[in-house]
């Protein structure tokens, strides 16, 4: 059942007022890191339009303050270089124009999506054909060329809801399966196994790489591309459901706890690997991005896509249990979509309306309260979309309103 609590929805509307002006956000301009950079989702200005965006197209705010957001993540060069991705570059600003098209008098924005979505075509081609030469000779992936932040798991969840019938679309998805078939000679390994650290940069900690469970740079986000096509009906290309029981054959390997409470690590070491093992105390934080908000969604959805009723009670009983676990509700101690409450509070609002029981439902009530007691303790919230106020604010909105709009906004999390 899709819960509703619009009591919050003053709150969501108060934070999307403080970061309505550009100049007043940034006075001095954005700060020169790169993630930051007006094009960034992640932290750019083209990641507060997609919160004003969104607010215009339910009717709490209006297209002149997402189109002010919208000019400043445009007021340099957008590239369409070999490093744009969902997150970055022409990729990010197709994902804001899409939900900014459906607001009513927005006919625009309809040019320059055009425009942005040929672009994010060729680039998917190109990374599509980098990625099957690697696969052709059996070399080892890096993280970058299949993850949600910078790969072709990001780039197929943009073009799975913007065009899901489209050539390209069936491309993605077919290196996605492809990804995940077995590979002579990686001593039981997954195919997915890169060989740098979870940065995707090579390090002396891990001299093997690892093996990535977690939604923004591993294997999770890859298990829900595949599972939301298989949802929506999507038979080509051949192979879908295989692909998404390999994947659930390596994640049950490694999945911990009891049935009441399972949990997930973010990652598997090769002393792990060789072990079988994970000790308890490396238990992830229950985030998005690494811990059980984003996992427990990927296995929910993998539950539903092979209608495997047991998968999907024990990813909701992995949601449920820390829902109700205090201890660790106080592990988050962020408040963002990333690392933070609201990306719990939003996975588990998908879950909700997914799952054939309303015990996820009872608990939301509660978090949504957790979440604004931790807002109104925080002095200067960062203003961005994946780690500050924008994205909580956008967790908020959904609850406040109960709308789960198409194109989903939160595909760039990889949850719908």
């Amino acid at each position: 059942m899709t819960v509703i609590i619009p009591e919050v929805l003053g709150l969501a509307d108060d934070m999307g007022g403080r970061l309505a002006s550009p100049r007043e956000v940034w006075p001095d301009g954005p700060p020169p890191e790169g993630r930051f950079w007006p094009q960034s989702l992640a932290g750019g200005a083209i990641g507060i339009a997609l919160l004003h965006a969104e607010r215009a197209r339910s009717g709490r705010g209006d297209w002149k303050t997402a189109h002010a957001w919208l000019s400043e993540a445009v007021s340099g060069e957008v590239t369409a270089a070999p490093n744009a991705s969902l997150y970055f570059g022409v990729p990010a600003l197709a994902l804001v124009l899409g939900t900014a098209a459906t607001i009513p008098g927005s006919a625009r924005y309809h040019r320059a999506l055009a425009a942005v979505d040929d672009a994010t075509l060729t680039v998917t081609r190109a990374r599509l054909a980098q990625a099957c030469a690697r696969i052709d000779r059996a070399g080892q992936p890096e993280i970058r060329e299949f993850d949600l932040i910078r790969g072709l798991a990001g780039l197929g969840a943009y073009h799975l809801n913007r065009h899901p019938d489209h050539p390209v679309t069936r491309d993605v998805l077919a290196y996605l399966a492809r990804l995940t078939e077995p590979v002579p000679g990686t001593s039981g390994l997954p195919p997915w196994w890169t060989g740098v650290a979870p940065n995707g940069e090579p390090s002396a900690q891990y001299p093997h790489g690892h093996g990535n469970l977690g939604m923004s740079h591993g294997i999770g986000s890859v298990l829900t591309g595949l599972s939301l096509a298989l949802l929506r009906g999507l038979t080509r290309p051949p192979g879908l459901a295989d692909a998404i029981a390999r994947i659930c054959d390596w994640t049950d390997q490694w999945r911990q706890g009891g049935s009441d409470a399972p949990w997930w690590p973010g990652l598997v070491t090769i002393e792990q690997a060789r072990d079988q093992r994970v000790a308890p105390e490396l238990r992830p934080v229950p985030s998005w991005c690494y811990g059980v908000a984003g996992t427990a969604r990927a296995q929910q959805l993998a539950g539903l896509a092979l209608r495997d009723p047991a998968r999907q009670h024990t990813a909701e009983a992995a949601i449920l249990a820390v829902l109700r676990d205090p201890a660790q509700l106080a592990r988050l101690t962020g408040t963002g979509l990333c690392h933070g409450t609201a990306g719990l509070l939003h996975c588990a609002w998908r879950m909700a309306a997914d799952s054939p029981t309303a015990d996820i439902s009872a608990e939301l009530p509660r978090l949504v309260t957790h979440l604004a007691t931790q807002l109104s303790s925080q002095q200067t919230p960062s203003p961005d979309l994946l780690d500050g106020a924008a994205g909580a604010a956008l967790a908020l909105h959904a609850i406040g309103t109960g709308t789960a709009p198409a194109p989903s906004w939160d595909s760039f999390l990889a949850l719908a």
